[in-house]
């Protein structure tokens, strides 16, 4: 009884959080999944820079140094991020994305996937997972985070390429995870061709598009991409959007998602009373 009103009290704590104001009035949600982590150092410096908040998606890719991307020499990193209150989301183990449902005979939802898997320079290799399998790439990624950081990962996925189907959600959210994409004046051009694509004309693209409350993506790195995106783009992005009195927050504070991030705060403290 006495664990089911401290259950009561956490949820009503946390509903009621629902309703309270954020901490900046006109926040962006910055965003970045793994890649190469070349540019990983600069993205953090120049967050820091901006006391910027942002959310993290992690896949196990390889680097640039031969290794990857939640092996022990990124530990260090990623405990760094941790301890500076950013947040965090599974990406799939190996970078699998989706590209078609395999129903079974007879059956209304799919349980089975085809997927690509490849991360960076990998050669892509498609194969089949099970909505069991898939949600244990997810799980595999939090344990990780965990064991890298001593903290638990966000109940939060985002599927590589941003790529999902009805039944790959339905999949995820039956074993703790929502997906989160990103807006369409989020997407930050960093996996495009340079050349086609130069950083001063995603950077002006960007300043013109992004509004309060959009969700912004990019990378940690894109093998294909010659000319840099961070931190040349990314500082004058985040310069130019605070002088538009924008400010960035964490996942946890949108509010499609600070419910949940606060229920599962809430369930975890309710496990271990």
């Amino acid at each position: 009884m006495k664990i089911g009103l401290r259950l009561v009290a956490s949820l009503l704590g946390a509903f009621s959080g629902l309703v309270q104001a954020q901490t900046c009035a006109k926040p962006v949600f910055l965003s970045f999944d793994t890649g190469h982590m070349g540019v990983a150092p600069l993205i953090a410096e120049t967050l820091k820079r901006f006391d910027a908040r942002a959310t993290f998606f992690l896949a196990n890719e390889p680097t640039k140094t031969g290794g990857w991307t939640l092996d022990e020499e990124w530990a260090p990193w990623w405990r760094e991020r941790a301890a500076e209150g950013h947040d965090f989301g599974a990406h799939t183990w190996n970078h699998d994305t989706w590209l078609a449902d395999l129903p079974e005979p007879g059956q209304r939802e799919a349980t089975r996937f085809k997927v690509s898997t490849a991360a960076g320079i990998q050669t892509p290799v498609r194969q089949e997972m099970t909505a069991e399998q898939y949600c244990a790439s997810l799980k595999q990624v939090s344990a990780r985070f965990s064991e890298m950081t001593g903290q638990a990962m966000g109940p939060i996925f985002r599927a590589p390429g941003g790529k999902t189907s009805p039944a790959l959600l339905a999949a995820a959210q039956k074993c703790g995870y929502v997906h989160v994409g990103w807006s369409a004046a989020g997407f930050l051009g960093d996996e495009l061709n340079s050349d086609s694509f130069p950083n001063a004309q995603l950077l002006e693209r960007a300043l013109k598009s992004v509004k309060p409350g959009d969700i912004l993506m990019a990378h940690l790195g894109i093998w294909s991409r010659q000319e840099p995106w961070a931190p040349a783009v990314l500082e004058p992005l985040l310069q130019g959007l605070q002088d538009r009195g924008m400010c960035f927050a964490p996942l946890r504070e949108h509010p499609r998602y600070r419910g949940l991030f606060k229920m599962a705060t809430v369930l975890k403290e309710a496990q271990h009373d």
